[in-house]
């Protein structure tokens, strides 16, 4: 029986590295897969027309994008009817609906495809984001990948500065950004930065 997977980590783990390494192994055996990003992240896009997935180690991939209108059981559906589909594979898995979520469990439930989303569980405030949110709830595999803090503890945390490196408390909660804007922090250095920046 197909599976949801929800592959999870803060910034700088090597979720990308991870989906395209899986997309390859598909790939490399001959089996069609479907790749989905999020159409509001256009870092990779500097790599060239239709870049949409890339990875900090210099890997990259065309994509589908997804928006909050996009039926993704309709996209897949459609795509289904052309021929036959290992896996699909779901970067920025975080700004997914709770719908598209559930359109993404249908797929493995109804369809039989296999759904492999990356994606970070908490965002600059801690606090879970709605794709991450449902998926920890609806996925039938959680896998927590690892980042490490600067202190050597598992990162778990994801700090926003500002262009001074001072810690953001405040702001929406989706601003992309890389190394330049986020810190993968442990929760005890996430924690200590947020303090001693209120009380230097």
């Amino acid at each position: 029986m197909a599976k949801l997977y929800f592959y999870y980590a803060s910034m700088n783990a090597g979720k990308s590295t991870n989906l395209l390494q899986a997309a390859f192994n598909y790939h490399e055996r001959g089996m069609a897969t479907m790749l989905w990003t999020a159409a509001l992240d256009d870092r990779a896009e500097h790599l060239g027309p239709g870049r949409a997935i890339a990875s900090r180690v210099g890997l990259y991939a065309d994509a589908h994008r997804f928006s909050p209108q996009t039926d993704l059981w309709q996209a897949v559906s459609a795509e289904l009817a052309t021929g036959p589909l290992a896996c699909v594979l779901v970067d920025e898995a975080q700004f997914l609906t709770r719908a598209q979520v559930w359109q993404l469990a249908d797929l493995a439930d109804r369809a039989g495809v296999p759904v492999l989303c990356y994606g970070l569980r908490t965002d600059f405030r801690g606090d879970l984001f709605e794709g991450s949110a449902a998926l920890l709830g609806l996925a039938d595999s959680l896998v927590e990948l690892k980042a490490v803090c600067h202190c050597g503890r598992k990162a778990t945390m994801n700090l926003r500065v500002d262009a001074q490196g001072h810690p953001v408390r405040e702001g929406a909660q989706t601003e992309i950004g890389g190394n330049e804007r986020y810190l993968s922090l442990c929760r005890a250095h996430f924690s200590a930065a947020l303090r001693q920046d209120e009380h230097p």
